[in-house]
């Protein structure tokens, strides 16, 4: 199948706006709970009441420092609740949110801050503020997010006609790409790319996962993501509870306090919750125990058998696993990058389901996304309401929707370059089945061709490579190159928790290997690597905030392990 598309469920009126509901749902539902903030080991309630009252003193503050209309102000912070009360106050006094990475140094704040033209900013921490100092010295409107702005001479009727003006045609945000190659482009996103989206995924294929009683979700991606921020806007429009959390690498103990249903994460994250699991339990002794689970999970997923030792182990293993995430979670959305057959059927198998989707910050996130009831795991599910797909002769995903957004900030050459006749290149390249599920087989600009002429997609090899519990990271080089080889790097936490000899290690890794080789056919297979000596993250620039390895900075900084590999 070449292209697929499905029809449109929910329309967006030209008058519509995102902040509009919040002010809607407070006078409906002023105390119906809407989000829980956390305080200590405690998630006190916020009310719809309360939730319009913040929002609304921070935006009369905002327009009482002269911020008017399509003004843009950068938001950089940790995510938190004020995350999102300051991104919808920034939208209901009528001006446009540039999100900021909370790790970006000050080269990239200089960049953002002067392309955009931002006339204030929104900071967490004393660092932040230094950044954005050291930055652009010559902004003086830069406020901490929880700090109280003084809108006392700005009337309600003020703040409501500030919010009347707005229409959905209108530019509610600017997200720069995170950048894994190149200087990052400002995506324009409207109010209508965020409305159409949002309103579409839960009345669409995601609806079952946000109707009935109880539902809440904890995000802690961060909220410059795009990804992160559509399901903010998505809990806002459907009024169920959302909770935020700073702290990505370590959420077990939020989890577990917060109890949420629904799961937002990247692959990385179901990576390092199996991995933990399988650490845990090959330390107490029951490494065996727990691998003869896992093995049931994936079949049983795949087969609903066998049924009795499934049953046995939901008691064993399965149920402390569901415990550790609050005992409430049994739906998750996995994005950013490709989650992996292997743990798509481990987290089903184990009561968690986990729906793959496919999207860019150019596409409002999601282009598609399985769904209850039809949840095709290796797959990035069917195309949103409203949007269309199209496979191109050469492979590449293209897509058309109104979730598409409106061109690079002051980059028409790129937006130009970008779309076609409505159509978004998407870089990726992938397949439609017959039934219109997509899957994604790799990254147009990233596919690797062999001094013998071979085409080579490192993702899948990587994927397989990284789900080696000591594994943390994966790279696959040979471009013009006379072989494929792998970078790896260890996982510190993995290493901690077992002692192993270097000839262990690199046996380890040598099954990771055998394991991605036994997938690809014989020129696209790796035939060496070499294992690094300290882990790429994001505090060494390797890694994007979203934990994708920024390939480029890679290639660069180890060009000399890279040689070795050849004999260079």
């Amino acid at each position: 199948m070449r292209e697929y598309s499905v029809p449109v469920l929910v329309d967006v009126p030209e008058s519509a706006n995102l902040a509009e509901t919040v002010f809607r749902r407070a006078q409906e539902q002023p105390d119906a709970v809407v989000l829980r903030r956390k305080d200590g080991d405690a998630w006190p309630e916020v009310s719809a009441a309360r939730f319009r009252d913040e929002v609304a003193a921070v935006a009369k503050g905002l327009i009482a420092a002269g911020i008017g209309p399509g003004d843009r102000v950068a938001l950089m912070s940790r995510t938190r609740y004020e995350w999102t009360l300051v991104d919808y106050a920034i939208w209901a006094a009528g001006a446009v949110t540039v999100p900021i990475y909370e790790t970006s140094s000050a080269e990239q704040v200089r960049w953002i801050l002067t392309d955009s033209g931002a006339k204030a900013a929104f900071v967490e921490l004393d660092d932040h503020a230094k950044t954005v100092a050291e930055a652009v010295p010559e902004l003086k409107n830069v406020w901490r997010v929880d700090e109280s702005l003084d809108g006392s001479g700005v009337s309600d009727d003020e703040l409501h006609a500030r919010r009347a003006a707005l229409k959905a045609a209108d530019l509610a945000t600017i997200v720069y790409t995170s950048g894994t190659t190149g200087r990052p482009k400002g995506c324009r996103i409207t109010h209508d790319n965020l409305l159409f989206v949002a309103l579409n995924v839960v009345k669409g294929p995601l609806a079952p996962l946000f109707s009935g009683p109880g539902v809440s979700a904890l995000l802690f991606l961060p909220l410059a993501h795009i990804f992160a921020r559509v399901i903010q806007v998505v809990f806002v429009e459907t009024g169920a509870v959302l909770g935020h959390t700073p702290n990505m690498k370590n959420v077990a103990p939020d989890l577990a306090s917060f109890q949420p249903s629904f799961l937002l994460g990247v692959p990385r994250v179901f990576e390092k919750v199996y991995n933990g699991a399988e650490q845990k339990a090959t330390a107490d002794g029951k490494g065996r125990i727990f691998a003869k689970a896992a093995s049931v999970a994936v079949s049983y997923s795949r087969t609903g058998s066998p049924k009795f030792l499934h049953w046995i182990f939901d008691r064993l293993v399965y149920g402390k696993l569901r415990a550790a995430t609050g005992g409430r979670l049994t739906a998750a959305v996995s994005g950013g990058s490709a989650l992996g057959e292997r743990l798509g059927h481990f987290f089903r198998g184990v009561g968690i389901e986990v729906f793959e989707g496919y999207g860019l910050t150019e596409t409002t996130a999601p282009i598609s996304v399985n769904m209850p009831g039809g949840n095709k795991v290796g797959t990035v599910g069917r195309p949103l309401p409203g949007t269309s797909v199209r496979i191109a002769d050469d492979g590449e995903v293209l897509a058309r929707g109104r979730h598409i957004f409106d061109g690079y900030w002051n980059n028409p050459e790129a937006t130009a370059q970008a779309l076609s006749d409505g159509w978004y290149a998407t870089g990726d390249v992938g397949e439609l089945d017959g039934d219109g599920y997509l899957r994604i087989t790799g990254r147009k600009k990233e596919i690797l061709v062999t001094a013998a002429g071979k085409n080579v997609a490192p993702g899948p090899l990587e994927d397989i490579v990284r789900a080696s519990p000591i594994v943390s990271q994966a790279m696959v080089v040979g471009e013009n190159r006379p072989f494929v080889a792998v970078l790896v790097t260890l996982d510190p936490e993995a290493l901690a928790q077992v002692r192993l000899t270097q000839e262990q290690i690199q046996a380890e890794v040598q099954k990771a290997v055998d394991a991605a080789n036994a997938t690809v056919s014989r020129p696209e297979q790796i035939k060496k690597f070499v294992v690094l000596e300290s882990d790429l993250t994001e505090e060494s620039g390797h890694l994007t905030p979203t934990l994708k390895v920024k390939r480029n900075l890679v290639m660069r900084d180890f060009a000399g392990e890279i040689d070795a590999l050849y004999g260079g």
